[in-house]
């Protein structure tokens, strides 16, 4: 018997040592060690704490590390007039968090070899314009010039297209007298309730993408591509041209290729009517006092058109599903069973700071292909590694992923004014994170 054991253990000790897997599905981290257990309980509190204080209604908060989740509560009111309280499964308004899924969408078309990021948008998109507006005449008409770069994709995912910038946006503007302000961000119910969710400055009755973004290219560019960051409305440019190239309207193409290969089944542009439900109210923190917001954004997300789906913003959903996502990517492009996207094209897309060389040279924001790349000199709290990278929604939804500790974060809140609560969220959850070691 012993010769046996002894031979057995011969064959093991020269097997390779097993590669370490990367998560497929998340699981749940027992707790039991008691300093653990007293960061959890300190996260609690904080968070208790906001609601307790008015400064949020409700809010939700997710933290794992190595793909065990560590953290996952909810806290408040999904609906604070009827005391329906919050939970994980509420679904909230993303508005910006759309826009890293979007980038993800556009380089699966990259790893098929259908296009490439440095190509220029207009050999796709011949209508895109290739000038700069210098100077906007009494009648309404304006000066321009050739821009010295053509614009490319990588000025899609990294905002410095110039589509809509300075002097463009306010050409556009005289003809529309559509402000870029974002519906109830006044802080008043608009008059109109549009179809799907739609950015400022548009035409809110548009039917489809595509004719947004038709009316867009018709006015020059605000500044030379590559040569300042002008955030939002190049990733609804990006959004037109998954469809041009792909040959799909971008719902259904990034359903195929993001959202039903991670099991995000619950993040969508649109729903059936019942799921108004689900939506958290949105309130406005004002004079310290919540107020009740416009529940447009919802009611937008289960109206009864449902083809217009922006790149930028649109889409919705409960935390874990997005977490999902993050997962994937901390992953370097697997989760559920499915690659995503290659290891290299996260790496591109999280590494490489596509933005000029600032004029003041305090500013340290850097940005990569659709994410804040955080830095020595530039992080939301201390313990965020140099590696990791985020960004969040309008209403308040925010996330980090941090390859360096293995972790991810999500905050969601669905206020349209409000205090920073993330902050003091993020320190909590890097110290719970700490525990685990």
């Amino acid at each position: 018997m012993s010769l046996l054991i002894a031979a057995s253990a011969a064959v093991h000790a020269a097997e390779p040592e097993p590669k370490h897997q990367l998560p497929q599905q998340f699981s749940i981290k027992e707790t039991k060690d008691p300093q653990q257990g007293k960061a959890i309980e300190s996260l609690d509190t904080l968070l208790q704490s906001f609601v307790d204080e008015e400064k949020a209604s409700s809010l939700a908060g997710f933290v794992a590390v190595g793909g065990e989740i560590i953290y996952s509560n909810a806290f408040g009111w999904k609906d604070k007039e009827n005391r329906i309280p919050a939970s994980v499964e509420d679904y909230y308004v993303l508005f910006s968090q759309t826009k890293a899924i979007t980038t993800v969408a556009f380089m699966t078309l990259v790893e098929q070899g259908l296009v490439d990021i440095n190509d220029p948008v207009s050999k796709y998109f011949p209508g895109i314009s290739d000038r700069v507006i210098t100077a906007i005449n009494d009648d309404g008409s304006y000066e321009t010039r050739p821009a010295t770069t053509p614009m490319t994709f990588v000025h899609l995912m990294s905002h410095t297209s110039g589509l809509n910038a300075g002097l463009a946006g306010q050409a556009r503007l005289a003809d529309t007298g559509t402000p870029g302000v974002p519906l109830g961000f006044d802080g008043k119910e608009p008059k109109i309730q549009p179809s799907g969710q739609h950015t400022g400055g548009g035409n809110y009755q548009a039917r489809f993408l595509k004719q947004e973004m038709l009316d867009l290219a018709k006015y020059p560019l605000g500044f030379d591509p590559g040569s300042e960051w002008n955030y939002h409305v190049s990733t609804n440019m990006l959004g037109y041209l998954i469809e041009r190239i792909s040959g799909q309207p971008l719902q259904e193409y990034v359903r195929e290729k993001v959202l039903d290969p991670l099991g995000m089944d619950e993040t969508d542009w649109y729903y059936a009517p019942e799921a108004q439900e689900r939506f958290v109210k949105p309130y406005s923190l004002v004079d310290g006092k919540l107020v009740p917001g416009s529940e447009g954004y919802s009611r937008g997300a289960v109206s009864a058109q449902q083809p217009y789906a922006e790149g930028a913003i649109g889409l919705n959903g409960p935390i874990e599903d997005y977490a999902r996502f993050c997962q994937m990517l901390l992953n370097k492009g697997t989760f559920n069973g499915h690659r995503i996207l290659k290891p290299e094209t996260v790496e591109q897309m999280t590494s490489i700071n596509r933005l000029p060389k600032p004029a003041d040279p305090n500013n340290h924001f850097q940005f990569g292909l659709g994410f804040e790349l955080f830095n020595a000199h530039k992080k939301p709290v201390p313990a965020v590694s140099d590696s990791a990278y985020s960004w969040g929604g309008m209403m308040g939804t925010a996330y980090i992923i941090d390859p360096e500790r293995d972790l991810i974060a999500l905050f969601y809140l669905n206020m349209y004014q409000r205090d920073d609560l993330y902050t003091g969220f993020l320190r909590q959850a890097y110290q719970l994170a700490n525990q685990q070691h």
